[in-house]
């Protein structure tokens, strides 16, 4: 064996004994164990990178719905759930056929879709033309990353939901489906932005709901969470982060009295918890903003637990059912020991005024409502949980639901890293915002930007829509009115709206792009700050089948021939995966 060749093989080892210290010295740190943060840590660890997730639960999957199985989409809806799903090798059986278009609940008596054409003709056209009605807003953007791209559509972002509606004179059981679908998918109408409606309806116009529930997910969205808490190394969990500074050399978090160090951080949390948060250097004038300003969609999930179904066994009620009495989105599906249950999502303004109720009170006043069509409900009514996104300090709400003038100042905001620092959560995604999809999407974005900085790269300032404000467009916003009056009803929504004036964008900060560093483990903290709970980060809601969601990528020019825009069950109830609009 000649010397050179030994020499060879000599460097050749050496070589990849230095590629793999290199590997070991990068360092990160992820904050949140919801969908996305779980996601961006699975996807650095798989790249080499030394990963610490802290979590300020004591519990990881941030709000992933509480269903014990969801309806998910296929390859063509949710490509990157199904990647997973696959990884993982979890459970999953077809969906029945009755599941997968919407059902509804008019005055306590089911009915699917072709059940209303024939027994209320009237109902069922005007929402079959409302539907054309949102496939032709749908198709007015082009681009829907870049909704505001013209003076016209930047006008929609100024006018909210609840006033274009009243423009389309429908009946007012129409209306009332209308408005439930609207306010469980993302808010009441009347904080929404029409041009996020709009933007939303083009990202899934073309894409059925046959392809939103295609199929069960065993076990629902926490069994996705396990599978990815299982590749995990290092995770520590009721570890509420109170600080994090930046430096030439670093990144510093700081969790009580204790101090980690990383080259970089993912921080994957709701815009409430990143309030809590005390960042060096602060955040710019429009992310602050954005962190207070921007609208939340509300949401409190309840599940009711009977021995026997009480409703009529031909209703097979599953999937989407949206109900004119004001009960909110519901999904039926058999208990694990049997008998079966029902998740009620109160969303909106429903969601708002139940805050003065307790968990008691409010599972009362939802029986009561149930009572009313199902006689034996009382009886065979076992017990209730719930999960009560709307007043977690920590998570200000269930999903990102953008209201008038919110898209002209903070669209994209949050996809572009600030320095050391990506940022992960359903919140930072264009197009699925809400779902489960937009939160494993944004998980994998981070990790990539992250290995980006690392590799020096620098990342563009984000950019709003035009500059003018387009004031001539007539913003609106609706009275507050008596929601006492309305509970379970009907809405504020339906009255008379007062103009406003339009909102001015701001200007994004220039970011610098930050130096690479090698991290030591954690080590004492001086003087510890004050530490703020950092949520895990949609439409579990989750916006899984119950906001829990994922979508189609769509195409940038609109299909001559598509149908009507629909929002993902699975942002129903499970985004309170909403990380699961998770």
């Amino acid at each position: 064996m000649s010397v050179g060749w030994l020499r060879a093989c000599a460097l050749v080892m050496l070589g990849l004994f230095s590629v793999s210290a290199l590997a070991k010295d990068k360092t990160a740190i992820v904050i949140g164990g919801g969908l996305s943060g779980l996601t961006a840590a699975y996807e650095l660890q798989n790249k080499g990178w030394q990963v610490t997730l802290l979590e300020a639960k004591s519990s990881l999957g941030g709000r992933s719905g509480m269903a014990t199985s969801e309806w998910i989409g296929n390859d063509k809806a949710q490509p990157v759930l199904n990647k997973y799903v696959s990884t993982f090798k979890l459970s999953t059986t077809p969906a029945p056929e009755f599941v997968r278009t919407p059902g509804y609940l008019i005055d306590g008596e089911y009915f699917s879709a072709a059940d209303l054409a024939t027994k209320q003709p009237a109902t069922a056209e005007a929402l079959k033309r409302f539907d054309k009605t949102v496939d032709d807003l749908a198709r007015s953007i082009d681009d829907p990353q870049n909704p505001a791209a013209n003076n016209t559509l930047h006008a929609l972002d100024q006018m909210n939901v609840s006033n274009w509606l009243d423009k389309q004179n429908l009946p007012a059981t129409a209306r009332q489906l209308i408005n439930q679908q609207i306010r469980t998918r993302y808010d009441e109408p009347s904080r929404l932005s029409l041009l996020y409606f709009a933007q939303q309806s083009r990202v899934y116009r073309g894409v059925s709901d046959r392809d939103l529930r295609a199929s069960r997910l065993v076990g629902g969205s926490p069994v996705l969470a396990q599978a990815l808490v299982k590749q995990l190394k290092t995770i520590k969990t009721s570890s509420p982060v109170s600080s994090i500074i930046q430096d030439k050399d670093g990144v510093t978090v700081k969790v009580d009295s204790v101090a980690y160090k990383a080259d970089y951080v993912v921080l994957a949390v709701p815009l409430r918890a990143l309030n809590k948060i005390q960042m060096t250097p602060a955040l710019d004038a429009q992310h602050l903003a954005a962190i207070k300003g921007t609208n939340y969609g509300w949401r409190d999930q309840i599940m009711l637990k009977f021995k026997t179904p009480v409703w009529e066994s031909k209703a097979r009620m599953s999937g989407e059912i949206y109900s004119n009495t004001g009960l909110g989105m519901l999904w039926i599906e058999p208990a694990l020991k049997g008998g079966a249950n029902v998740v009620i999502n109160l969303s909106g303004d429903n969601a708002r005024v139940m805050q003065a109720f307790g968990d008691k009170q409010m599972v009362d006043q939802v029986l009561i409502r149930l009572h009313a069509f199902y006689p034996q409900a009382r009886g065979s009514f076992t017990g209730y949980e719930i999960r009560r996104y709307s007043t977690d300090p920590s998570t200000g709400g269930a999903y990102l639901a953008f209201g008038p003038g919110q898209i002209s100042k903070f669209w994209r905001l949050w996809e572009r890293p600030v320095q050391r620092v990506a940022f992960a959560g359903e919140h930072t995604d264009t197009l699925y915002p809400g779902t489960l999809e937009g939160a494993l999407r944004t998980g994998q974005r981070a990790a990539g930007q992250v290995e980006d900085l690392a590799a020096g790269k620098s990342f563009e300032p984000a950019k709003v829509g035009p500059a003018a404000a387009a004031a001539g467009a007539g913003a609106v916003v609706a009275k507050k009115g008596n929601f006492f009056s309305n509970l379970f009803g009907g809405s504020d929504d339906e009255k008379k709206p007062e103009p406003v004036k339009a909102p001015e964008p701001v200007a994004p900060a220039p970011v610098p792009a930050p130096a690479p560093a090698v991290a030591p483990a954690p080590v004492e903290a001086p003087k510890p700050a004050t530490p703020a709970k950092a949520e895990p980060a949609k439409k579990a809601p989750a916006k899984p089948a119950a906001r829990t969601e994922a979508k189609k990528a769509p195409a940038k020019t609109p299909a001559k021939k598509a149908e009507p825009a629909k929002k993902p069950a699975a942002k129903s109830a499970a985004t309170p995966a909403t990380d699961t609009k998770a």
